[in-house]
């Protein structure tokens, strides 16, 4: 019996020649990343051991992105302790405000994100980067405090889900509404700690940017990890970025997978997920008259270049409905450069978005957004769940950058097709 793509990186970083679902296996880590949330306690805790030090130093990644720039006093502290520390171990992989971003953003914008790697986060999209093909999973500030000190973890081997994406996308559907469709139709606990493989003809003519959409919101399903096997594609993508050697695993023809599940893409339409589940999707042409206060437009899950070339094209010499107001953060200072390079921030501007730097933001109610009770949103982000973006009387609407910068217009839930 052959061995999936996750199965083969789990074995190759173990010392082992083959692993099976349910083993438990101690796996080298190549690339540690930190954000200022969880990482502070996880410093926490090695000083605590008497354990403050880096297993490798070219092997963390530092990226501050959730509270950054620093909202209050508290968040500031964040911000301090982790540039201590950064200073303290001579870490050179740091990512100070005015070239920062979000961190699952900025990662494989930047080349640290190769085919056969593995990666851990204090962050629960870290599944975001098995769009290339590698390993990635979010693990709690314990485990990062373990991995900084070790760069090791144990896992358990996951079973895998298949998912085969045939058909093609409609005018208007998006990778947002596909893996929406996904987590709809096998709920928030469908994938519980499996590997989610994506492929079929649909993503195999998906963009990179597009694919990273789908694996980031594995997790929303209960996903270990997301992950596609990598293409031409994806090797263009990696190599414009780095000179970096990788290796690039696959999974067999007679991989063994604990459920293969295959979706017509071709009937898709754009997607919303109704509060206050990503699971409680329906089709944008449904919603009827449902008053929206705000779009937030942004995030590891919809902030990259293309996705804000996508709302642009359809805000583009327009301006966005009276009483409704329209947030756009770019998903890393260089995709906002991009943007103001291309003109896109001058269409946001003048349809009376406001438009912010690179930050987590209002995602996890944080800051630059946060609702109030019975305010409604429209968000491209990752998660509706009571309370996500603010007050626990608000309301969470996920879905397509199209779909969002539509419902900015009219004020609505919009089909973007009416755009288009």
């Amino acid at each position: 019996m052959g061995m999936t793509i996750t199965e083969k990186i789990l074995a190759a970083h173990s010392g082992r020649d083959t692993v099976k679902p349910g083993e438990l296996v101690t796996v080298r880590l190549d690339i540690v990343m930190c954000h200022d949330v969880t990482t502070p306690p996880a410093i926490s805790m090695l000083v605590e051991k008497g354990m403050d030090s880096v297993f490798d130093p070219d092997k963390i990644v530092v990226i501050p992105d959730h509270f950054v720039p620093n909202k209050d006093i508290k968040s500031a502290e964040l911000a301090k302790r982790l540039r201590e520390w950064v200073k303290r171990h001579g870490l050179k992989n740091y990512y100070e405000v005015g070239e920062n971003g979000v961190c699952h953003v900025v990662l494989p914008e930047d080349g640290w994100v190769l085919p056969g790697r593995t990666i851990i986060c204090g962050d629960s999209h870290t599944c975001t980067h098995g769009a290339l093909g590698a390993f990635s999973t979010g693990v709690g500030s314990t485990d990062l405090a373990a991995a900084i000190y070790s760069g090791e973890l144990w896992f358990k081997v996951p079973e895998s889900m298949k998912f085969v994406l045939y058909g093609s996308l409609g005018k208007g559907v998006y990778s947002k509404d596909v893996i929406l469709e996904v987590i709809r139709r096998i709920g928030v606990d469908g994938a519980l700690y499996k590997a989610m493989e994506f492929n079929g003809p649909v993503v195999d003519e998906l963009s990179v940017e597009a694919r990273f959409t789908l694996t980031n919101m594995a997790i929303e399903a209960g996903g270990k990890n997301g992950i596609i096997n990598p293409d031409e594609k994806t090797l263009e993508y990696v190599r414009s970025r780095t000179e970096k050697n990788f290796t690039v695993y696959t999974s067999d023809p007679d991989a063994e997978y604990s459920e293969i599940i295959e979706i017509d893409c071709s009937e898709l339409e754009p997607m919303v997920a109704y509060p206050h589940l990503p699971s409680n999707g329906r089709p944008a042409k449904q919603a009827g008259d449902v008053k929206i206060d705000q779009v937030y437009i942004g995030s590891c899950t919809n902030g990259r270049i293309e996705d804000l070339r996508i709302a642009a094209n359809i805000l583009s010499g327009k301006k966005i409905a009276k009483g409704t107001r329209c947030i756009v953060v770019p998903g890393s200072t260089n995709v906002w450069r991009q943007a103001l390079k291309e003109g896109l921030l001058e269409v946001f501007s003048s349809a009376n978005c406001f438009v912010s730097a690179s930050t987590c933001g209002a995602c996890l109610g944080g800051y630059m957004g946060v609702l109030a009770a019975g305010e409604r949103c429209v968000s491209t982000t990752n998660r509706n769940f009571v309370g996500r973006m603010g007050s626990p009387g608000s309301e969470v609407y996920l879905a397509s950058p199209a779909t969002a910068a539509a419902t900015a217009l009219t004020g609505v839930i919009t089909d973007p097709r009416d755009m288009l």
